[in-house]
């Protein structure tokens, strides 16, 4: 029984710019995935966990995701450079709002909220 192929690269797509409601963790597990479901209740805070699962699945190696992922596809992934690209992007704006929010809440904790 073959099973339907998971790309890396979409995989890594939705992690970056949906991961806070867990759309990579639906792609990938499916509705019955618990951790999912985490991150579509705690959305605010997963936002940030998006980003780095991004990382974590673009910098994983196609054989072992392959091995994890699509065992019973009868395919290969060959992720090239639109991978590598994605995973650049990610960690610039995922390093961009880390930075944002600790100002943001040293702004709050310790001026009073003087920027607004």
């Amino acid at each position: 029984m073959t099973t339907a192929h998971k790309n890396k690269t979409l995989a890594t797509l939705l992690a970056a710019v949906l991961g806070g409601l867990g759309a990579h963790r639906f792609y990938l597990h499916g509705k019955k995935d618990v951790w999912a479901w985490v991150h579509l209740a705690l959305f605010p805070l997963s936002v940030f966990a998006g980003f780095l699962e991004a990382l974590i699945i673009g910098l994983t190696p196609d054989d072992k995701w392959d091995a994890r992922h699509n065992e019973d596809s009868g395919r290969r992934s060959a992720s090239g450079w639109p991978v590598v690209l994605l995973v650049v992007l990610t960690f610039g704006v995922g390093a961009t709002a880390l930075i944002a929010a600790l100002a943001r809440t040293f702004d709050l904790l310790f001026t009073g909220g003087a920027y607004g």
